[in-house]
């Protein structure tokens, strides 16, 4: 198989296997006129498996989103060939209009202008809890 290599834009690496396509949506890709490139199942020495991203354009990649699906992944900017900057993910402390409440009582459910708002409350696991109700999302 043969991917041409970038020489300006973006890719996205280390990601877990299978979640290439999640990130995908979440990010709208499909909405960018420009080669994209999506490599499910590479081998990896660190991960077994991994997913690679390449997307032959600059791009603003939203982090805190990308963090979200895969706090493990890393962006890799790409300018004239060479990578001229490296993010390594973490969990955002919120997420805004990512998920929504599945609490019917909550006031997102009533007052739908209202933006979905979660907390990340325990790092360690994961977890996020929405701001208005505290419901943890599933």
């Amino acid at each position: 198989m043969k991917v041409d290599s970038i020489i300006n834009g973006i890719v996205i690496d280390h990601i877990k296997a299978g979640k290439s396509m999640e990130i995908y949506k979440y990010l709208h890709l499909d909405e960018l006129d420009c080669a994209v490139a999506i490599i499910k199942n590479v081998k990896s020495d660190k991960m077994g498996k991994k997913d690679i991203i390449k997307i032959d354009s600059d791009f603003d990649v939203n982090l805190e989103l990308l963090g979200y699906i895969d706090p493990n992944a890393t962006v890799s900017i790409i300018k004239d060939g060479v990578i001229v900057d490296k993010k390594h993910l973490d969990l955002p402390e919120q997420i805004v209009n990512v998920v929504r409440c599945k609490n019917p009582r909550c006031i997102t459910s009533v007052e739908t202008e209202l933006d979905q708002i979660f907390k990340l409350t325990d790092k360690e696991s994961g977890v996020y809890r929405c701001a208005y109700c505290e419901s943890r999302k599933s």
